[in-house]
């Protein structure tokens, strides 16, 4: 048996501090009964709960799929005060990190794991998950599929593997692209579309590798599978 401060701090949940401070206030029970400071459980058997939110034990593993919505900062915090992506899964009943960035203007698929060798194998560059974006584009419309297909360079000089481009919408004024890339450099689909003479509107990432963003809501987040996680990582 364990202080309910300890599991509750060794689950990246909060510190001990503030562990005691949300047992003080009666927001953690133990098997649906709430706990009081100094309280004891056993992290394998009991059932924790933070505001009715599970609490996972330190040596579980968590993956999870996001729907950052626009103005989140994919980072655990902010100096600036802007909302986080670790505040949308901070029921999740653990401490994840993001694997891969979606800018802050950027929607979309995002994962969060607090397994490391799992999120540096996704990142691996020999990795090089596809990765589908739908973007909502204007400017120089006509042709503007096969001249961001056939970019090989950002503006930069970095190598980039050409693209795969289909027009999914027109409409005047403005087409909806999607595009699936390989490498996911720093806003590599925006700066793509830069050079082709566009100017980029909305852009969503759906999907990557096998794993599609479907129909989870905007700002809310899932468990992934077994079968999705080893998708993953084939």
């Amino acid at each position: 048996m364990e202080r309910l401060q300890k599991i509750l701090s060794s689950a990246g949940v909060c510190s001990r501090r503030r562990a005691e401070e949300l047992l003080k206030a009666g927001r953690v029970t133990v098997n649906g009964v709430p706990a009081g400071l100094g309280g004891k459980a056993d992290p394998e058997k009991d059932e924790i709960r933070l505001d009715g939110a599970p609490v996972a034990p330190a040596s579980s593993k968590l993956y999870l799929m996001l729907n950052k919505p626009r103005g989140v900062v994919t980072t655990l915090s902010d100096e600036r005060g802007r909302p986080t992506v670790a505040q949308l899964v901070a029921s999740c009943g653990g401490r994840v990190y993001p694997v891969g960035r979606l800018d802050m203007d950027s929607e979309g698929l995002l994962l969060l794991t607090n397994d490391g060798a799992f999120a540096q194998q996704l990142a691996h560059p020999s990795h090089q998950t596809e990765k589908e974006y739908h973007v909502t584009v204007s400017g120089r419309l006509s042709g503007c599929s096969e001249r961001l297909a056939s970019l090989t360079a950002l503006e930069d000089g970095s190598p980039i593997v050409p693209a795969k481009v289909e027009i999914l919408m027109r409409r005047q004024g403005a087409w909806i692209l999607s595009v699936t890339i390989h490498q996911g450099l720093n806003r590599q689909v925006r700066r793509m579309c830069q050079l082709a003479g566009l100017q980029v509107s909305r852009l969503v990432r759906v999907r990557e590798g096998p794993l599609e963003l479907g129909d989870l809501p905007q700002g809310r987040w899932r468990r992934l599978t077994p079968e999705e996680q080893a998708g993953l990582c084939t």
